[in-house]
């Protein structure tokens, strides 16, 4: 009998199943193909939970920086949360470390972080340095900006 059809009708009653099978050591009646599809699944949202933070923070930092007139207290309160979710990230996760040691992970999201201030602020994107003017240090550093 197939697997799949608990795993594409009931998610949690298929997750529960699976962890009585793991508890149980019931290595057979494991659905293993949907089990190795999560785990890769979930790696991939700690990576897509960090950039999202990263994104933000960028962001914040830029309008922060080139449009310093229009900080408000809730910029600051997004930057310090950021901070706060990337450190959690990494505590959590110590190997997305790695990420933050990338340069051109963190480009990637300097980038899209690059054209959002720019929308927000409504400055010509032109108006944001092409690469990330900030090293990873001061981007996680509460001290700065």
């Amino acid at each position: 009998m197939s697997k799949a059809p608990l795993y594409n009708q009931d998610f949690l009653m298929w997750t529960q199943q699976q962890v009585k099978c793991l508890k149980k050591g019931r290595w057979a009646e494991l659905d293993v193909e949907h089990l190795v599809e999560e785990l890769e699944a979930l790696g991939r949202n700690e990576q897509k939970e960090l950039a999202s933070y990263l994104q933000v923070l960028l962001m914040h930092l830029l309008k922060c920086q080139y449009q310093p007139e229009r900080k408000t207290q809730s910029w600051v309160n997004t930057i310090s949360n950021c901070r706060n979710q990337i450190q959690d990230c990494l505590e959590d996760t110590p190997s997305l470390q790695r990420l933050l040691e990338d340069w051109e992970w963190i480009q990637k999201y300097y980038r899209r972080a690059r054209r959002d201030a720019a929308n927000e602020t409504q400055k010509l994107i032109e108006t944001f340095p092409l690469e990330c003017p900030f090293t990873i240090e001061q981007v996680l550093d509460p001290e700065f900006l």
